[in-house]
């Protein structure tokens, strides 16, 4: 099978407990990038050193630059994704992918694998699979966004669906990557988490500089800005009483959800793309429901709405 061209983008902010091992992880693949460019975003640490050593010793590995900032921000990343995506504007890619700094791989075709999925399915926009994380969370286990959703840490686009959705849309407060995703399957096209493989993440899943109760709250207020249904909200909120931190995870949830409620957080996403998210969450939830009544186990990973199940869909074929 003849693979997609392909190019690869991180943003790497003070990761040098991290992004040597990343950098060592992809190199280990069955397949490179035409070009994997690496963001320094004015990291203080030996960030740039440590991917100078490496340029130096390969090729398709490049080093740009961003100007110096003081904060941390989701913003940041996306300005980090779109200045690479104009560095390499002229190569002839067909597909990006964007990885993050304190990701691995265990197998080596894993980036193969993925890249196959594209020659396979022809209206696929968006590919990757669920993650392990520090702590032993697993998204194929833990969350309900299920196999229609491709965490942010490692996504792979095609490219003519990253250029319909306009790139990686900044904003301060997160979600850049569930943006660009769902804004995709909103499109028509497929996006798909495939279950056979996992990467890990080296940090707690959202946890960058924060507490977990901390980033229990930011995913609260994320949950509302990015134009959530308050139903769903209160049965996530239910169902994160009952995981660690116990009660006081679905609190800190809850009342991020709320003060982003109170506080009339401007939302991050359009009208129209907020309709469709929450026609999502209730066929998902619907389909909980359903599952439930016939007293079966609810699978958080297959339970996802199919794109061609929500009436605002374009569909492709």
């Amino acid at each position: 099978m003849s693979l997609p061209r392909w190019v690869l983008i991180t943003p790497a902010r003070n990761e040098e407990s991290n992004l040597e091992r990343t950098i060592q992880s992809v190199i280990g693949q069955n397949v490179h990038p035409m070009k994997w460019v690496i963001v320094n975003d004015g990291s203080t640490d030996s960030t740039p050193a440590i991917i100078d050593r490496y340029s130096a010793a390969h090729d398709w590995i490049e080093r740009l630059d961003m100007p110096g900032h003081r904060d941390r921000s989701f913003a940041a990343k996306a300005h980090c994704v779109n200045s690479a995506l104009q560095r390499i504007a002229a190569l002839p890619y067909e597909v990006v992918g964007n990885l993050d700094a304190d990701v691995t791989f265990e197998e080596q075709d894993y980036l193969e694998f993925l890249l196959k999925k594209f020659v396979e399915i022809p209206d696929l926009g968006v590919a990757g699979t669920p993650l392990l994380a520090a702590g032993g969370y697993d998204t194929a286990k833990d969350s309900f966004e299920g196999e229609n959703y491709v965490a942010g840490p490692c996504q792979l686009f095609r490219r003519k669906c990253l250029e319909e959705v306009g790139g990686y849309v900044p904003n301060k407060a997160g979600g850049v990557d569930w943006i660009a995703v769902t804004t995709a399957r909103m499109k028509g096209w497929k996006t798909r988490a495939f279950r056979e493989k996992r990467y890990y993440h080296h940090r707690s899943f959202g946890t960058a500089e924060r507490g977990p109760l901390s980033a229990l709250y930011s995913y609260g207020e994320k949950d509302y800005y990015l134009g959530g249904s308050f139903v769903w909200e209160f049965c996530r909120i239910l169902y994160r009483l009952a995981k660690p931190p116990r009660v006081l995870g679905g609190m800190a949830l809850g009342v991020g959800f709320l003060s982003a409620a109170i506080r009339r957080v401007p939302r991050a996403v359009s009208p129209e793309l907020m309709h469709f998210h929450r026609q999502e969450q209730m066929q998902k939830l619907k389909a909980i429901v359903k599952t439930l009544m016939r007293f079966k186990k609810v699978d958080n990973f297959s339970v996802a709405a199919r794109r061609d199940e929500i009436s605002d869909g374009t569909s492709r074929t």
